[in-house]
């Protein structure tokens, strides 16, 4: 069943597990664990899903063929010229 554990060894782990949390929490012990399967089973197939999305854009991306990107025209226009900045005298009396 749950290969080497047999009768004996599940009845003394129920017993512990008994002893440990009591037979009311046993319950609410098994919901909290039935959650958190199904939610770690969801968040595996949104991995899943995504994942597949992504191998799917990438494929497109290689299939469609790459278009040239367009290059800026340069316009011939006169140099602007800048003001010198002033020189100011350092050594002051």
């Amino acid at each position: 069943m749950f290969g080497s554990l047999g009768i004996t060894e599940l009845i003394l782990i129920l017993v512990i597990v008994l002893v440990i949390f009591g037979a009311g929490k046993l319950p609410q012990l098994g919901e909290g664990i039935g959650k958190a399967i199904k939610g770690f089973k969801k968040s595996v197939h949104e991995a899943d899903a995504i994942e597949a999305e992504a191998q799917a854009a990438q494929q497109q991306s290689a299939a469609a063929p790459q278009q040239a990107i367009p290059q800026p025209i340069a316009q011939a226009t006169a140099p602007v010229e800048q003001p010198a900045a002033p020189v100011h005298s350092a050594s002051r009396g």
